[in-house]
C-alpha cells in the first residue's frame, strides 16, 4: 500500500505555514488549504477521497498533524482561522524531516508534561488505517471551520448598508445608543456614533467606519482618516471590515496618538456570538444562531 512519508508530511504543515507567512501571519483555514494544494503535486493516492467520511486523504492528514505545531505553540487555531506565530515563523526554515521530527519531539514533551491522551497511532498506521482517526481537537476544529464559514458566507452576502446595521446591532448589544448611523447614499467618512447614554454626554462616544470589502483590506491611509476624523476628547475610533487590515494599517491604529480600535470578521463574529442573548429580537434576526455543544478538546 502507498504510503505518505514523513518528509513528505512535514512538507504538509511547512507549506501552511508559509502560506500564512505570505498573508499576514492568519488565514481562514479553508483558504490555507486552497493556497496549500496547488503547491503539493499531489499524486492520485494523495488525493483520494475516502469513503466513510469523504475527506480527502492529504487534507485528513495536514489536520492531524497539525495538532503538533500546536501544541509546540507554532501554530494557533481560533475560530476557524491559523495563525502562525513567531515561532512558527522560526522554524518554518528547517529542512521538511527536521521540521516533522522537532513537531512530533514537541508533541511528546507535550503529552508528557500534561499526561493527556496521546495519539496512539505511529505513520504507518495511519496510512494503513481505513479513516483517519478522529480527536477532539480535529472534530472540533471541523465543525467550528464549517460553522464559522456558514455564518462568515451569510455576512458576506449582506450588501454594504446591511452590513453596517448588523455592526450597528451589535453595538447595541455590547450596551451603546446608536443615534446616527449613516443613511444611503451618504458618504461623510462617518457611518455610525455609538454612545454611553442617549445623548452622548459621557465618554466614550465611539465614531465608527464600516467597509464591507471581504476581499480588500483596509489600508493605512484609510486608518489615518478615521484617526482625523476623531476632534473632540473621548472620541474612541472604530473600524470594521470584513476583508481585514493590512499589517500598516493594524500598526498605524496601534500607535495613533487617538485610541482606534480595528474589528475585522472574526472579531466581529466573535462579539455577535458573545454579546447575542443581549441584542433584541429584532436584531437578533439580522444574523440568527443556534449554540450546540462539543467535547471539548485538550489544551
Amino acid at each position: 500500500m502507498a504510503q505518505i512519508p514523513n518528509e513528505r508530511i512535514g512538507e504538509y504543515v511547512r507549506t501552511a505555514l508559509q502560506v500564512l507567512m505570505e498573508n499576514d501571519d492568519s488565514l481562514r483555514s479553508r483558504d490555507v488549504f486552497q493556497q496549500v494544494e496547488p503547491r503539493l503535486g499531489l499524486n492520485e493516492y494523495e488525493l483520494e477521497i475516502y469513503e466513510k467520511s469523504g475527506y480527502v486523504r492529504w487534507q485528513s492528514v495536514l489536520h492531524f498533524y497539525s495538532i503538533s505545531p500546536v501544541k509546540a505553540g507554532w501554530l494557533i487555531k481560533d475560530g476557524g482561522v491559523w495563525y502562525i506565530t513567531p515561532e512558527g515563523k522560526e522554524v518554518s526554515s528547517l529542512s521538511n524531516i527536521d521540521f516533522f521530527n522537532l513537531s512530533e519531539e514537541k508533541y511528546k514533551e507535550w503529552w508528557e508534561k500534561n499526561k493527556q491522551p496521546r495519539r496512539e497511532i505511529n505513520t504507518e498506521e495511519l496510512e494503513a488505517a481505513e479513516e483517519i482517526p478522529s480527536t477532539p481537537e480535529i472534530t472540533f476544529e471541523k465543525a467550528s471551520t464549517e460553522a464559522n464559514s456558514e455564518i462568515e458566507e451569510f455576512v458576506r452576502r449582506r450588501g454594504p448598508y446591511e452590513f453596517q446595521d448588523l455592526v450597528a446591532a451589535l453595538l447595541r448589544g455590547m450596551g451603546y445608543y446608536t443615534p446616527f448611523i449613516a443613511p444611503k447614499g451618504r458618504d461623510g467618512g462617518v457611518d455610525i456614533q455609538a454612545y454611553k447614554d442617549p445623548l452622548g454626554t459621557i465618554a466614550p462616544r465611539i465614531i465608527v467606519q464600516v467597509k464591507q470589502r471581504p476581499d480588500t483590506k483596509v489600508s493605512v491611509q484609510e486608518m489615518r482618516e478615521l484617526s482625523g476624523l476623531l476632534r473632540r476628547e473621548g472620541d474612541i475610533g472604530l473600524f470594521v471590515s470584513t476583508g481585514g487590515f493590512t499589517n500598516e494599517a493594524s500598526s498605524e491604529a496601534k500607535t495613533s496618538g487617538r485610541h482606534v480600535e480595528i474589528m475585522d470578521m472574526k472579531r466581529f463574529i466573535d462579539l455577535w456570538k458573545t454579546h447575542y442573548a443581549d441584542l433584541s429580537e429584532e436584531d437578533k434576526a439580522l444574523l440568527p444562531l443556534r449554540e450546540i455543544m462539543f467535547l471539548a478538546p485538550n489544551s
